[in-house]
């Protein structure tokens, strides 16, 4: 149970960090220590950094006051900051075609009226899912690579359902949640199917937290957050107003909600605080649910092992851990199947 609150409080810090590196709000030094800093050099001075606080604060005030809708207001209204400054200011993308930087400019998108609000989408990488693997780096190298994607896969998509279940409250005392089969079947079906389009992996996101946090509970939220995506397709232009610093605010609200599961965490014994420690911090610093997780696992299995209390690990939890100590030293298993 400590692990699967330790996922969820991880999950949180983790898009928190995510939004915070979105919004401009931390970036990379460029320096060995500290390789991360606070906006440039130490402070923030760019508008769209200053629009994700603003955007922050505002939807912080209307969560903590339980307005309905909170994050899609505050959500809405950094959006209409954003163009409103845009239009003023006109800071233009970050990033331009030439390869050229603006540090002043928008991240992802620029909040701008499109000059068309619908646009047919490409649909050509369809079926495109041969990329010469085999051939490129041999069979045991590639069988290697599969088993990596399969093994990051399966622990993201689970540690995300188990962060998620918590939030959602609808996990028991042991931190289960029903129809798990079922769930983890649905996720690996998106898993291929969004391999069969060239897409992103169709699998459960941390992202789905902001509906959680406004009362999603059913699966209707899925339903209904998925026809939209099908007519968002056909509404790329619009759905671009809305710059990543603005959205980078509902992602640290999410995170700032998940963390709250700390507090069900006894950390009296240390056998305990260092696996949960080292989930919640691997997380966000290695940029990966499945490094968290294979973090904690081993670190539980073998301080708990060693302190005393080897016979109330799971025997599945020892073949969990085996798994992830391969998965960390796949580089020099791909290099030794390789050669």
């Amino acid at each position: 149970m400590p692990l699967k609150l330790a996922i969820t409080v991880g999950i949180g810090v983790f898009i928190a960090f995510i939004g915070f590196v979105d919004a401009g709000f931390v970036t990379a030094t460029g320096a060995s220590s500290p390789p991360v800093g606070l906006g440039v050099d130490g402070s923030v001075t760019t508008v769209p950094t200053l629009v994700f606080v603003i955007t922050l604060l505002v939807t912080g005030v209307l969560v903590a006051r339980r307005v309905k809708g909170g994050i899609l207001v505050g959500l809405l209204s950094g959006t209409v900051l954003a163009l409103v400054l845009e239009a003023v200011l006109d800071l233009g993308p970050r990033f331009g075609a030439d390869g050229s930087v603006n540090p002043q400019g928008w991240g992802l998108s620029v909040p701008e009226l499109p000059s068309q609000w619908v646009s047919v989408p490409d649909l050509s990488l369809i079926g495109q899912v041969s990329f010469g693997s085999f051939e490129r780096i041999g069979v045991l190298a590639a069988l290697m690579l599969v088993f990596t994607l399969v093994f990051t896969n399966f622990f993201d998509a689970l540690g995300t359902m188990t962060g998620l279940s918590k939030e959602a409250g609808v996990a028991d005392a042991k931190g289960e949640f029903p129809r798990l089969r079922s769930a983890l079947v649905v996720e690996g079906v998106g898993a291929v199917a969004g391999g069969f389009t060239s897409s992103s992996s169709n699998t459960v996101f941390i992202e789905s937290g902001s509906g959680i946090g406004e009362g999603a509970r059913t699966g209707l939220a899925n339903l209904v957050t998925g026809a939209l995506f099908l007519i968002a397709m056909f509404l790329t232009p619009l759905t671009s107003i809305v710059p990543s610093e603005v959205a980078a605010a509902a992602l640290v609200i999410v995170g700032a909600l998940m963390m709250a599961q700390i507090r069900e965490i006894d950390f009296s014994d240390f056998s305990v605080l260092l696996p949960v420690f080292l989930t919640v911090t691997v997380m966000p610093l290695t940029y990966s649910i499945a490094n968290g997780i294979g973090a904690g696992f081993i670190a539980w299995v073998v301080v708990r092992a060693f302190a005393g209390k080897a016979k109330e690990i799971s025997p599945l939890l020892w073949v969990v851990a085996a798994g992830f100590l391969v998965y960390f030293a796949r580089g020099p298993v791909e290099a030794l199947l390789a050669g």
